[in-house]
C-alpha cells in the first residue's frame, strides 16, 4: 500500500517551529514538534536544533512525501528564527538562499503555507517581541531548475505551495487511468484531440483559443495515452508542450518521466547532424546542462528553428510508427514545441492542419 507523507510547508514549519521552542524555551534537545495541518495533527521528525545566540536558532528537517516521484524527497530545510522587539507585525517570514522569490521580490510562500506559520508560531511569540524566520532550502535553486517555476514567476529557488499539508500518493495505474477515462469521455464528443503536456502545454493551448472539448492531459504517459487514441480510432492528435518533455519521443521514449530515462541533448544532437549541423555545434549542445540550454545556444548560432522544426516532425513521425505498431491504426499526428515561458519555438507541417480543425 502506498504511504502518505507531507507536502514541504509542512517540514519548513516544522523546523520554524522548533527553532521557536528551543529559543524560547532553553531546551535541552528536541526530537519531535506537533503541527497544526489545519485539520490534522502531524508529528514531523527534527533533524537538528541549536541555538546560535541569544536572539536566534537554527533547526532543520529533512523532506518525506511518502510514496509520491517528488524531487525535493531527502531535502533539508533550514529554518533560521531571530527574536527583536515587537514590531508591527508579530511573524515576519523571509526567503533565505534557495527558497525562490516571486518577480515582485517576495518570498514564494503562498497562502496555505503562510497558514500553516500563523497557526503554528504565533500563539508561540511573546507579546513583547517579533519573530523573523528566514527559510532556506540549500539544495533548492539545484532542484528548481528540474521544475517549471520560472514559467510561473517563481524565481532562484523552490516555492512553499500547495493546499494541503498531506501528500496523498497515487500510484502510476492511478494516474494512467484518471488520464485514460478523461481521453475516454472526450472522444464522445471529439474525434481531433489536442494532447497537452504540462501546465506550458495548457498555456498555449488556452493562447490558441483551442476548446476545452479538445483538450487532454498525458502526464508521461504519451505513449500508452497515442495508443489509447489510436484503439478508439480518434482522427487526429495534436501534441502541445513543453519541447524538453517532447523531445524525448523522437528518441523513441514514450514515457517522459526522468526516473525511466532522459537523452535529450543526444536526441537534440543527432537532429543537428540530420539538420546539418557541424561537430562543434554538436559538441556545444553535449556540453550544455539542460535542453533549455542547448536550446538558446542553437537560437544564437541561428539554428534553432531548423533543428527543432526537424525534431517536432520526427516526433509526429515516430508517434504514428508506435500507434500503427500497438493499435494497428493510422493516427494523424501533429507537434508543437513551446520553451518554458509558453512561447512557441516550433511546429512540423501537420500542426497549423490540426489546429484549423478547431476554428
Amino acid at each position: 500500500m502506498a504511504r502518505t507523507g507531507y507536502t514541504l510547508p509542512v517540514f519548513a514549519v516544522a523546523a520554524a517551529k522548533a527553532a521557536l521552542i528551543y529559543l524560547c524555551e532553553k531546551m535541552d534537545s528536541l526530537a519531535t514538534v506537533e503541527i497544526d495541518l489545519l485539520p490534522d495533527i502531524a508529528e514531523i521528525s527534527i533533524s537538528q536544533v541549536a541555538i546560535l545566540d541569544t536572539h536566534s536558532a537554527l533547526a532543520i528537517t529533512i523532506s518525506e512525501p511518502g510514496d509520491n516521484l517528488d524531487l525535493t524527497r531527502n531535502t533539508p530545510i533550514w529554518a533560521w528564527v531571530r527574536l527583536s522587539p515587537r514590531q508591527s507585525q508579530a511573524l515576519i517570514l523571509e526567503a533565505g538562499e534557495g527558497l525562490g522569490k516571486t518577480s515582485a521580490g517576495e518570498a514564494a510562500i503562498y497562502n496555505y503555507a503562510r497558514r500553516l506559520f500563523d497557526a503554528n508560531l504565533l500563539p508561540l511569540i511573546p507579546t513583547d517581541k517579533t519573530v523573523t524566520v528566514s527559510i532556506i532550502l540549500p539544495e533548492g535553486r539545484q532542484l528548481a531548475q528540474r521544475t517549471s517555476n520560472e514559467a510561473f514567476g517563481v524565481l532562484e529557488g523552490l516555492s512553499l505551495l500547495g493546499t494541503s499539508g498531506i501528500s496523498q500518493p497515487l500510484s502510476a495505474a492511478d494516474y494512467l487511468e484518471e488520464f485514460r477515462l478523461q481521453l475516454q469521455q472526450k472522444v464522445k464528443t471529439c474525434s481531433n484531440l489536442v494532447f497537452c503536456i504540462g501546465s506550458n502545454g495548457m498555456q498555449v493551448a488556452q493562447r490558441l483559443n483551442i476548446p476545452e472539448t479538445a483538450i487532454v492531459q498525458t502526464g508521461n504517459w504519451i505513449g500508452a495515452m497515442l495508443v489509447e487514441a489510436g484503439l478508439y480510432q480518434v482522427s487526429s492528435v495534436l501534441l502541445l508542450g513543453y519541447h524538453g518533455k517532447l523531445i524525448k519521443l523522437a528518441g523513441g521514449i514514450f514515457n517522459t518521466s526522468s526516473h525511466l530515462a532522459d537523452g535529450k541533448l543526444e536526441i537534440i544532437s543527432a537532429a543537428v547532424v540530420a539538420s546539418g549541423g557541424d561537430l562543434e555545434t554538436v559538441k556545444t549542445v553535449l556540453a550544455s546542462k539542460t535542453a533549455d540550454a542547448a536550446q538558446k545556444q542553437l537560437l544564437e548560432l541561428g539554428l534553432s528553428e531548423l533543428v527543432f522544426t526537424h525534431l517536432a516532425t520526427k516526433i509526429s513521425q515516430k508517434s504514428q510508427v508506435y500507434v500503427h505498431k500497438y493499435a494497428s491504426y493510422t493516427l494523424k499526428v501533429g507537434t508543437i514545441l513551446c520553451d518554458r515561458q509558453g512561447a512557441i519555438i516550433s511546429q512540423d507541417s501537420l500542426a497549423l492542419e490540426l489546429i484549423s480543425h478547431f476554428h
